[in-house]
């Protein structure tokens, strides 16, 4: 599975993504600690999520983007073989 981070400019914007694309429950919240709990226990992850065109976010919210580089490598240990790419 494959999102185009294209436009995303803010951490609101990043997590609604993800909320409607994932299909996360009702009451998610732009929240990175909503973000792991939901991939990790709440929804079905596809085997790789690959977020492409991601640099315009990653220079709208560095300190998110720091985030995300962190929460994708945790997932990765915790989650293996699935995971979430950069490309």
């Amino acid at each position: 599975m494959t999102f185009d981070l294209t436009g995303i400019t803010s951490k609101a914007a990043l997590h609604q993504l993800f909320k409607e694309k994932l299909g996360f429950e009702e009451w998610y919240g732009p929240s990175w600690d909503a973000f792991w709990d939901s991939i990790v226990a709440i929804v079905e992850m596809p085997p790789v999520l690959t977020l492409t065109n991601w640099e315009e976010f990653a220079d709208c919210c560095p300190r998110d983007m720091e985030i995300l580089r962190q929460v994708i490598q945790d997932y990765a240990i915790e989650m293996a073989p699935k995971r979430i790419v950069l490309a």
